[in-house]
């Protein structure tokens, strides 16, 4: 099983939704899976133009020369593509939107009705498989409702299924130095190795283990304790400099 992950997060290697994949896919990779990361903030990508000229003029292909081109080849090559961000303003990132936008190659303009909607049909014979991971400060999920309807939308543009939906609330508790919260931590990076070991042998990941994986690492309360108290001791600090 080949594995491309998209990597949204403007905090590119240093991000928590890096620190999620790195587990999910290290299980993964033992079962034997191919697996790779696309840090979006280490490429160039333009945002769709929408002059269609991918459809008419240069068929399959952006007239933008930017990173795109290669990593959509990847993509469409693929079997299993990880769509992966922080959650920004209830969605995903400004980086994997622009990236999401830039697909349009992979589709062919005219209309074909589907389950009683009309769609565009794919440019390719198959599409890969949609995993998601999202990371929130916050500590609730509903958070990720948005994202959880958006990628049921996106897979049917991409005629394909999601087998995989992995939401951490509370994601900033991943870049904690708390010794006492190591082993809790630790707990939670096996459960994402698991999962990637999961999705490569089943094809998806369970119901149970997705649970799992959703539970709070520590109670919200004290997550948002913790939280508050760190944002007001930078605040501290500006004023200090005032």
């Amino acid at each position: 099983m080949k594995i491309l992950a998209i990597n949204g997060s403007p905090r590119g290697e240093s991000s928590n939704t890096q620190t999620m994949l790195k587990a999910f896919l290290k299980g993964a990779a033992a079962k034997g899976a191919e697996t790779e990361i696309v840090l979006l903030s280490e490429k160039t990508i333009h945002p769709c133009k929408g002059c269609f000229a991918c459809w008419v003029k240069t068929p399959g292909e952006c007239i933008q020369k930017d990173d795109m081109k290669e990593v959509l080849k990847k993509l469409w090559d693929c079997d299993l593509v990880i769509f992966a961000s922080p959650l920004y303003v209830d969605c995903v990132s400004a980086q994997l939107k622009t990236f999401m936008d830039r697909m349009l190659p992979g589709i062919l303009p005219n209309f074909v009705k589907i389950d009683g909607v009309w769609r565009h049909p794919l440019r390719f014979e198959t599409s890969p498989k949609v995993g998601v991971l999202c990371n929130s400060g916050f500590p609730q999920m509903e958070h990720f409702q948005v994202v959880h309807h958006l990628f049921e939308r996106v897979v049917l543009n991409m005629h394909t299924e999601i087998v995989m939906e992995i939401y951490r609330p509370g994601g900033e508790i991943l870049r904690a130095k708390n010794l006492l919260l190591k082993p809790l931590l630790l707990k939670y990076k096996k459960l994402l190795e698991k999962a990637g070991k999961e999705v490569v042998e089943k094809g998806r990941l369970s119901e149970k283990l997705q649970k799992q994986l959703e539970a709070d690492i520590v109670p919200p309360d004290t997550y948002i304790k913790n939280a508050n108290a760190y944002w007001d001791k930078q605040l501290a600090k500006l004023d200090k400099t005032k």
